[in-house]
């Protein structure tokens, strides 16, 4: 069971003194966060999660036509790591027709496809919100530090009965991108986070109207190992179903990912070689490091 002896901060997005200060720090020693106060209308959020709930109750065969090339960007069907778990996927949510492409697949009537959309892009404003605070924060400047970067979209379901009591929903991972803006589900919990610095599994308890803030590896790389890439994982602490809903911001289209000058120097030489993200992505999975285990593989010399 996640101890209860520390909470992750609470960072409320309409109090400006120190903003881009504390969301670095939140970055730094947890790689774990809650907003409040973040522009994303309420209502908009119980819709959006009433509309998830409809598509992840939709029949298989309907859940499968979720479909795209690459594993992962498409619909995750329960499986041997994760069998109570399954999830609808809309990649690269900004592209032209993105949108009404995942629609037509899941057949979303039009209400839901407005409810989509809305949602979709009033998340992506406020991860370009919070990408300009970082730049900020660390001293680089107020600039759209997520500008064209692809995003991902999806809609979880975690499929809870009495027989699961007690087990695990998601694996301990770390995200592969750069963040991750989770709605969780605001009365059935079970997301939990390790503390860098003890290293014990700290439940992240749901508020309502809140939203979570993952780290992941790209932003480890990206701050020259600054930013914590957190390990979480879902418990099933009661026999629920459980619905979120992550918006991931991934990496730069098509360059490599790389720490900035600004954030290299002497005393702090460039930790990890450049990469595509395409490429660690790959690496990952052929590697079977679900906590980032394969940054070790792209350490420089130093």
């Amino acid at each position: 069971m996640a101890s209860k002896g520390s909470a992750v901060p609470v960072i409320d997005m309409q109090d400006f003194s120190g903003l881009p200060e504390k969301l670095v720090k939140a970055c730094e020693e947890w790689g774990c966060f809650r907003i409040v106060n973040h522009g994303v209308p309420k209502e908009l959020m119980s819709e959006m999660k009433t509309v998830s709930r409809s598509l992840l109750d939709l029949p298989m065969e309907i859940k499968l036509r979720n479909s795209h090339p690459e594993h992962g960007k498409g619909y995750t069907p329960p499986n041997m790591a994760s069998p109570y778990f399954d999830g609808l996927s809309l990649y690269d949510m900004a592209l032209p027709g993105a949108v009404d492409n995942f629609c037509a697949q899941v057949g979303a009537s039009p209400p839901q496809r407005e409810i989509i959309e809305k949602y979709a892009f009033a998340v992506y404003d406020l991860a370009h919100n919070l990408g300009s605070k970082l730049m900020e924060g660390l001293g680089l400047g107020s600039h759209d530090l997520f500008k064209h970067w692809p995003c991902q979209l999806k809609m979880n379901k975690y499929n809870y009965s009495h027989e699961t009591v007690g087990l695990t929903g998601a694996v301990m991972h770390t995200d592969p991108g750069f963040l991750t803006i989770l709605q969780d589900d605001e009365t059935v919990n079970g997301l939990e986070a390790v503390d860098k610095y003890t290293g014990e599994l700290v439940s992240v308890d749901p508020i309502p109207g809140t939203l979570v803030v993952n780290v992941g590896d790209v932003a480890k790389v990206w701050s020259n190992g600054r930013f914590c890439n957190v390990k979480h994982r879902v418990q099933c602490y009661e026999p629920k179903i459980r619905t979120s809903i992550a918006f991931f911001v991934l990496a730069p289209r098509d360059e490599n990912v790389e720490a900035p000058p600004q954030l290299v120097d002497v005393h702090q030489p460039r930790i990890y070689v450049p990469f595509l993200f395409e490429d660690y992505r790959k690496l990952r999975t052929n590697t079977k490091s679900p906590i980032g285990e394969a940054l070790e593989l792209l350490r420089t010399k130093y």
